[in-house]
């Protein structure tokens, strides 16, 4: 499996997910644009991770039109095209539906679904023009179930396999493919996050959200790693054919078997 030259942009890559992405790219060989809310973040695990120039850092506010297009616009100027976008940036908010505010819907949606239309809007043509490309989501086992306090964030996983349905059609007769990537939880700081929060709501102890809530449907209990994600993540940038379009890997220790 290579990636030897491919040109990459891994969105909210400056932590996490992203950046276990960015970093098994660069290890095959790829040149990876460390895109991210947090620019001096970008730029600092850009150096760490890419030493010799392989990565650069990129200022990118995924749910502003005006950033994810300078920011493509600047991949593109510094290499040329764009051969695999990976949208993966997004946040987490927990809150009974009842009392969910809707400016905290609004802001959810815009990070995980605009931000995906935008990335991927802006990717499309370079890729197209290439005759060839891959885009990735991020996307959840809540892209295939629901739980307690995360409408907008089940909503928004959902709304990825839509997206990436369409992109796999649109873009094959341009070799382009799209496909979405379904962790279950991850200990990345988003999920550190939601246990404080979730035992609260839920009235419960926070070893009680992690045995019960969050890895009770796993078949051994443990958490999926963000080394895990990235290797499902450069597999699907690395597929040869369009055979593998339109689909979702779940990668959840069996939380969601389909």
């Amino acid at each position: 499996m290579e990636l030897q030259d491919q040109r990459c942009i891994v969105t909210g890559a400056a932590s996490g997910i992203g950046r276990a992405i960015a970093a098994r790219f660069l290890q095959l060989g790829a040149r990876v644009a460390i895109a991210d809310l947090d620019e001096s973040a970008a730029h600092k695990t850009a150096d760490e991770l890419g030493p010799d120039g392989r990565a650069i850092g990129v200022r990118m506010d995924v749910s502003d039109e005006e950033q994810v297009s300078a920011g493509v616009a600047k991949v593109v100027s510094q290499w040329g095209g764009v051969d695999v976008l990976v949208s993966n940036a997004g946040i987490q908010i927990i809150s009974p539906l009842e009392e969910l505010a809707f400016a905290q819907w609004k802001k959810l949606l815009a990070v995980h679904l605009d931000g995906a239309f935008l990335t991927t809007r802006a990717c499309l043509p370079h890729m197209y023009a290439n005759g060839h490309g891959k885009v990735i989501y991020t996307g959840s086992v809540h892209s295939k179930v629901a739980s307690h306090l995360k409408a907008p964030y089940v909503t928004a996983k959902h709304g990825l396999l839509g997206l990436a349905k369409v992109v796999a059609l649109e873009g094959a007769p341009h070799h382009v493919a799209a496909n979405v990537i379904c962790p279950g939880f991850v200990r990345t700081p988003l999920v550190d996050r939601q246990i404080p929060e979730q035992a609260k709501d839920l009235g419960i102890s926070e070893k009680e959200v992690v045995r019960d809530v969050m890895l009770r449907e796993t078949v051994d209990g443990e958490f999926t790693s963000t080394d895990d994600i990235a290797e499902v993540a450069a597999f699907l940038a690395a597929f040869p054919s369009l055979a593998l379009t339109g689909q979702s890997v779940v990668a959840s220790h069996g939380w969601f078997m389909a």
